[in-house]
């Protein structure tokens, strides 16, 4: 897998939190590079991969056809894996694995605009379809771009950065749009995070509603899992980590008993899921090699027999 242009994160780690037995079958909903999807084939999984980026389902035809019928690509988000799954003839699996986020090959190509490492258009659609980030930037309010930066960026100054970003408009480039948010917050070429970096996040996840995805494909997977199947999924940020932390929490009735003045919120609902595991990151060994990996968590469950939520009165 040494010839992959995105090397899997917490590979290993993965694996042992699937604990595939041979003849299982799983999905990896975030196929990417494959990598994944190649060491879960290996260990002699069936595994159904999703992908939502048309150049990463050309890009893994070579893949599908070196597994020898291990591996089945799937075009589509990973949020409709149990339609996408039945249409498959498949109604429930062993394992999931979700990695979250925008991949290396994205970062990597500067006509997907993703990065601003690279100058290329204001693109930043992962399906190429849609509204842009030029479309975007270019069109809404101030108040609105204010709005998703500080959301989905976590940036303190948005409205700082919004009204400089209206007052340069139009913005076509992605290194445009960098120039800006750094003559508005300040840059030095030796601080040690660029300022524009919460800006470019904030816009991917806002165009391509990637936290609405993974709530959404965590229920899907809570769903589609059988008893005693195991989600694994890493995470690069603090926005999807605290999803998917309160998500287990939640479905593993960990939030405690409630009172009078908060009352339980799962009322009613058995766990679906085991006490999660212990999140685990990265070991300096493996950010010798792959210093992307840094900001990763993998955090993983077991699936137990309750009827998912919300199918209670279907079981």
């Amino acid at each position: 897998m040494t010839d992959a242009p995105h090397i899997p994160v917490l590979l290993n780690e993965v694996l042992d939190a699937l604990a595939i037995s041979p003849g299982e079958t799983h999905v990896d909903g975030t196929f990417g590079a494959g990598g994944y999807s190649r060491a879960m084939a290996q260990q002699g999984a069936r595994v159904l991969a999703f992908d939502r980026d048309p150049d990463a389902i050309a890009g893994g035809r070579a893949t599908v056809a070196a597994s020898n019928g291990a591996i089945t690509l799937i075009e589509g988000e990973f949020s409709r894996m149990q339609s996408l799954l039945r249409e498959a003839g498949v109604a429930s699996v062993s394992g999931v694995t979700l990695d979250i986020g925008v991949s290396s090959m994205q970062l990597d190509q500067p006509e997907r605009g993703f990065s601003f490492q690279g100058d290329g258009p204001l693109d930043m659609r992962m399906s190429r379809s849609g509204m842009s980030a030029a479309d975007f930037l270019n069109t809404a309010p101030e108040e609105d771009i204010a709005d998703v930066l500080y959301r989905y960026g976590e940036e303190p100054r948005s409205r700082r950065v919004a009204r400089a970003i209206v007052d340069a408009r139009p913005l076509e480039r992605t290194g445009q749009l960098a120039a800006v948010v750094r003559r508005a917050l300040g840059h030095k070429p030796h601080d040690k995070k660029d300022p524009a970096t919460r800006t470019f996040q904030a816009i991917r996840i806002y165009l391509n509603r990637e936290l609405e995805e993974l709530e959404q494909g965590l229920e899907a997977a809570e769903r589609v899992l059988e008893a005693g199947g195991r989600l694994a999924i890493v995470t690069f940020h603090s926005l999807e980590d605290r999803i998917v932390k309160q998500f287990l929490r939640k479905r593993s009735g960990g939030e405690g008993a409630g009172s009078r003045h908060r009352p339980m919120a799962a009322a009613g609902h058995a766990p679906t899921f085991d006490k999660p595991a212990k999140a685990v990151r990265p070991g300096e060994a493996e950010l010798a090699v792959n210093p992307r990996a840094r900001s990763a968590t993998l955090r993983s469950a077991v699936r137990t027999a309750a009827p998912a939520w919300g199918e209670e009165a279907r079981a």
